[in-house]
């Protein structure tokens, strides 16, 4: 009701215009909001759709049912992107992941090393990429980057492709807690994106977060489909 009531005259909601103290309206998405709140999303990103057209109330029940098991889209603007573009239907299929494995040990020395391995498949053709990293993420990650070179079609989008933090949040108690990671990442544009994955496995909640973090860099780069 908040947000209708913004979009028809802000001064219902607002004293003062945002932008005459160098501040944006922003929007947001969660398990509180509302067909307004998704339409008003799909502008800012540049999603053009009817009002009434049935992926908005298709895409207001996957995000509810999303923040309830875990997921806050209110501090992932780029994973809510590519949940609404996917419904709507105007995100391309770039690096499929179909399978991976990681695994942590310690060596004599006391060092603990984390190794990846993840088999991708694109335009068809299915590449094994193996890394090694101080931690399961950034053993993944280097699996992906060190292979980069294999990934001819895509190796130019994602050379500049950093990831700057690193978060998790425990959501309940006990051994089988779910786990919320949230990726922040940039590129040499300068242009930062946060991503996020929730699972009952950390690495799963890692792994979803880091491949949503390649698929829009992809996808804001303009990336061609794989085949």
């Amino acid at each position: 009701m908040h947000v209708s009531a913004v979009q028809k005259d802000p001064k219902t909601y607002e004293h003062i215009n945002p932008e005459e103290v160098g501040n944006i309206r922003n929007i947001v998405v969660s398990d509180q909001a509302g067909k307004s709140n998704i339409i008003s999303r799909l502008k800012t990103i540049g999603v053009n759709i009817k009002e009434n057209d049935p992926k908005i109330k298709k895409l207001l029940e996957e995000v509810k049912d999303r923040e309830f098991i875990g997921y806050s889209y209110d501090g992932a603007d780029a994973s809510f992107e590519l949940l609404a573009r996917r419904i709507v239907g105007e995100i391309p299929r770039y690096i499929s992941i179909s399978e991976y494995d990681v695994s942590v040990r310690k060596n004599s020395s006391g060092k603990i090393i984390s190794t990846a391995k993840a088999q991708l498949e694109v335009d068809g053709e299915k590449i094994v990429c193996e890394g090694e990293g101080n931690g399961p993420v950034n053993a993944l990650d280097n699996a992906i980057r060190n292979n980069i070179d294999r990934l001819a079609k895509y190796s130019k989008y994602l050379k500049d492709l950093k990831l700057v933090d690193y978060k998790v949040r425990i959501l309940n108690t006990g051994t089988e807690a779910v786990t919320r990671v949230s990726i922040e990442s940039t590129d040499a544009k300068g242009k930062n994106w946060f991503t996020i994955g929730v699972s009952t496995n950390i690495i799963d909640a890692s792994f979803k977060a880091l491949v949503d973090s390649l698929d829009y860099k992809l996808f804001k780069d303009k990336a061609p489909a794989s085949n």
